[in-house]
């Protein structure tokens, strides 16, 4: 493999794999932000965030297409590789079902760590996925041993030992009960998975709290609140969750954003009333380290005679 796949400008000195991985397992509660292309993975970074979720609601929506598998694994992975070149923090992709049975999986994996991704997080649903947001869509979940496997053949053709494959139990909401959801997430553990990611879209934090209970401390567990997001940071800690997902943040506000900057100027016919609300165009190019070619170009072009 090319040392591409371990390499890292972190401050740390580790790899993004192993960053990741030491994440999921820190005594302390961890948290990763939405990203969904280059500018925003940089953006997540400058603000502190020690990792990036890909997420794939949000890279679909970037590209004007669902959140139903429409877009290409290699249109994903595409995103990916722009998102990692940029920053210095791992990124756990969003990586749906695994864009179909393990071998698509398994090579999935291959083509991220390539990338220097440094994890991804597989639902137990069936391909094409459903976002598991929608109301009142089936949700029809994966054969356990089928998933489970699939899991296994992950591990087995990952190459750096800390890349981290997170397993995402769908089985809340899909209408199963707690017996399921255990069921589930003791098997994927046990086929290899790194981390349980257990998803709730109630508005209380009441199935979390009842599976917290009877997992037991197995294994990390990641946890999405964006449905339940009154709930106190603290009462994640008191749970012993592992890491939160802050899951579609910067799409759904610079959705909004965007919304009512091209209305007002639509309405106004003209720069004056939102310029001064907006990022400047010096931003954008700072955000873009115009600096670096700046003194490269001083470096690697011959002078010019006037």
């Amino acid at each position: 493999m090319s040392q591409r796949g371990y390499a890292s400008n972190a401050p740390s000195g580790k790899p993004k794999t192993t960053q990741l991985k030491e994440m999921l397992n820190s005594s302390e509660l961890e948290f990763i932000m939405e990203a969904h292309n280059g500018l925003s993975a940089r953006i997540v970074q400058e603000a502190g965030f020690k990792g990036i979720w890909g997420s794939g609601l949000s890279i679909s929506a970037q590209m004007g297409v669902r959140d139903s598998n429409e877009a290409s694994w290699t249109q994903v992975v595409d995103v990916m590789e722009f998102m990692s070149d940029v920053t210095d923090i791992p990124i756990l992709l969003d990586a749906d079902t695994g864009y179909g049975n393990f071998n698509n999986a398994r090579r999935l994996v291959r083509k991220l760590e390539q990338r220097n991704v440094a994890g991804a997080c597989l639902e137990d649903k069936l391909f094409p996925k459903t976002n598991s947001l929608h109301d009142g869509r089936a949700q029809p979940l994966a054969d356990i041993d089928e998933f489970s496997l699939k899991i296994k053949a992950c591990k087995d053709s990952q190459t750096d030992p800390d890349f981290c494959i997170v397993a995402r139990v769908e089985a809340f909401i899909a209408g199963w009960g707690l017996e399921e959801a255990l069921r589930r997430a003791e098997a994927y553990r046990n086929a290899g998975a790194d981390a349980i990611l257990m998803h709730s879209k109630r508005s209380d934090p009441k199935e979390i709290e009842e599976f917290m209970k009877a997992w037991n401390n197995q294994g990390p567990v990641v946890i999405v609140p964006t449905k339940y997001y009154t709930t106190p940071t603290q009462d994640f800690r008191d749970m012993g969750i592992s890491m939160v997902i802050w899951a579609n943040h910067n799409i759904r506000a610079s959705i909004a954003a965007i919304q009512g900057t091209t209305a007002q100027i639509f309405k106004d016919q003209s720069l004056l009333n939102v310029e001064g609300k907006i990022a400047t165009v010096k931003e954008i190019f700072r955000l873009q380290r115009d600096h670096e070619l700046v003194e490269a170009e001083k470096k690697y072009l011959p002078e010019t005679k006037s």
